[in-house]
């Protein structure tokens, strides 16, 4: 008989929810990196030991596409691929081993900050010897400061999706004083770590204000924990969503980065993150802040 320990873990309980995945990573990134959490899993390597592993590639593909030469390029796209899948890996060992910590998930969100921080510089280095300096250095900041906030709402609205399909699955959802009462509790590093979360999730509430309305509105009426039935109702609506916000995530933005480095046109990508990803971006918490307030409309009735 085959010992509960000694079962080979289901690939959906690596995931934090399937519904919130996207097309490459349900078809590749998260497969691959279950098959290697599966590897890892009774190692003792830790999911933050993968994580910093992961910062290395992904820095390091920064500065491979520097230069104008496409062996050098494509040597930093397979570099950046092998980094998101250890930043998949990350994740799925932490929930195939149970080693879970806040400054894990703090590490995994300030390691893509740093591969992405890597090559914007790269980038604007590249551009600076065809444009002027200032030019150049100037619209990969925008790039990197709209990728940032990108980022940042993305994984709000995920990790907000997981709350309304349970408390239990939605535990890493944060509110501005739950990060506050946590970092009175802080020293040294870890404490510095979460003044830089409290910023973030400062910077999410604040995108948000018809969201915040609806939540204080429940938790006011239910408490922390929604009936099933709101939960349901919650989830249906973000649900729908989910698929603009998939439009800037890594996958698809990496796509572009990729295609602009092949075609040698960098500049491609910066406009791209800038302007198209910057739309898609606030169309997305239009629809999200519409569906708030309409709902929150609803159970006020």
């Amino acid at each position: 008989m085959t010992s509960e320990s000694t079962q080979k873990p289901n690939f959906e309980a690596s995931l934090k929810s399937i519904e919130i995945e996207n097309f490459f990573d349900r078809v590749f990134y998260r497969p691959v990196g279950y098959q290697i959490a599966l590897l890892l899993r009774n190692t003792g390597i830790t999911p933050n030991f993968v994580t910093i592993v992961s910062i290395f590639f992904g820095v390091a593909a920064g500065w491979f596409f520097y230069p104008e030469n496409i062996w050098q390029n494509l040597a930093g796209i397979g570099l950046l691929i092998f980094a998101n899948i250890l930043d998949c890996v990350d994740g799925q060992l932490a929930r195939l081993t149970g080693i879970k910590s806040e400054t894990g998930r703090i590490l995994d969100g300030l390691a893509g900050d740093l591969w992405f921080v890597s090559i914007y510089s790269f980038l604007a280095m590249r551009l600076a010897v065809h444009l002027d300096s200032e030019y150049a250095w100037t619209l990969a900041a925008l790039a990197g400061a709209s990728n940032l906030v990108q980022a940042n709402i993305t994984d709000y609205y995920k990790t907000l999706h997981l709350y309304f399909i349970s408390l239990k699955t939605g535990a890493e959802f944060d509110t501005v004083e739950k990060v506050k009462q946590r970092l009175n509790l802080m020293k040294g590093i870890n404490r510095l770590q979460y003044r830089l979360y409290l910023y973030y999730t400062v910077l999410q509430t604040k995108l948000t204000p018809q969201l915040q309305r609806l939540l204080q509105c429940l938790y006011s009426k239910y408490g922390e924990d929604f009936p099933p039935e709101i939960r349901k109702q919650l989830r249906a609506k973000s649900l729908k969503i989910i698929p603009n916000i998939n439009l800037i995530t890594f996958n698809w933005r990496s796509i572009v980065l990729f295609i602009s480095l092949i075609a040698g046109q960098v500049w491609i990508y910066l406009l791209w993150e800038i302007i198209v990803l910057n739309i898609v971006m606030v169309v997305a918490i239009g629809r999200h802040e519409a569906m708030c307030k309409e709902f929150r409309l609803t159970i006020k009735e």
